[in-house]
């Protein structure tokens, strides 16, 4: 408790931009956090104060429409399951509601891979990792999450990828990440998103909370740091000179996968070829306005 209200003073909340309108900064948003636009969920929290997401639907206690809780909104025949749409996510920003993401489409693909930091050691496991990416020149946003008591890491797209070779990047991703600092246990990683390798039949997926929610972010969390964990300043100017790629990342799953194919057995031949492959590459160190 008392490192977390140590981190929580030293926190600075970041300016609000100036340098884009709202219009842009929601296109900014759409181009990086992008994932099923035809569902999205709502955050809740009842009067005990327990929270939790469900999905958000236009006949949501609609009287004589809607039967929650007595029935499940998957069983229900009136469902209607509101979309994202610039409107939702400008009053998400705007802090009048608070959106989960469903990152895994139909198609069993993604647009951005998350990985999830919580309690523990997550400022040294999430700098560790955040090091491996940048080391192999996979362009990626580190931001505190929304209890400020953990991290999400945050990788790009520029087209859909299929989420079990996004997942084995950020498998591979954590598995340097350990070579570069084997003390750590690296008991503060969560897990992935996308959660799953393939929608699951009749559900949707694990969701994850969007970024920069004004409540949070007046709170002192869920907005973007720098290598280090300090406050970027400009949040937007951050997110609009991120370059999702995919081209790099096909060849570093190539090699993970006959990794995961040959075993850990081959460990030292993995990081060689990861290494190999860095140098073909010839990347160069991104631009103080990525991690």
């Amino acid at each position: 408790m008392a490192l977390r209200e140590e981190l929580q003073k030293t926190r600075l909340t970041p300016a609000v931009s100036d340098s884009f309108s709202p219009e842009q900064k929601i296109e900014i948003f759409k181009s990086l956090f992008r994932g099923r636009t035809d569902i999205f969920a709502n955050r809740w929290q009842n009067q005990q104060g327990r929270s939790g997401y469900s999905v958000a639907c236009n006949n949501e206690w609609v009287k004589g429409i809607c039967n929650k809780p007595r029935i499940k909104c998957l069983d229900c025949n009136h469902r209607q399951f509101s979309k994202l749409t610039d409107k939702i996510i400008y009053r998400h920003l705007a802090g009048q509601q608070v959106v989960g993401l469903y990152p895994l489409l139909h198609d069993n693909t993604c647009y951005l891979l998350a990985a999830d930091f919580d309690k523990g050691s997550w400022q040294d496991e999430v700098k560790a990792v955040s090091r491996a990416c940048t080391e192999y020149g996979v362009h990626h946003a580190v931001e505190i999450s929304r209890s400020g008591n953990g991290a999400h890491l945050w990788i790009f797209f520029d087209n859909k990828v299929p989420a079990n070779e996004a997942r084995l990047l950020g498998f591979g991703l954590l598995d340097k990440a350990m070579e570069i600092y084997p003390n750590l246990l690296f008991d503060s990683y969560d897990r992935l998103f996308p959660n799953q390798d393939i929608l699951p039949e009749g559900g949707f997926g694990n969701l994850i909370a969007l970024p920069l929610q004004r409540e949070a972010r007046q709170a002192g969390n869920s907005f973007f740091v720098d290598a280090e964990l300090n406050v970027i300043e400009d949040q937007w100017q951050h997110l609009s000179q991120i370059s999702p790629s995919v081209k790099q990342i096909r060849s570093f799953l190539c090699i993970a996968v006959n990794f995961l194919i040959n075993g850990r057995k081959d460990y030292a031949n993995f990081c060689r070829e990861l290494r190999l492959v860095s140098s073909v590459a010839g990347r160069k160190s991104p631009p103080a306005s990525l991690i």
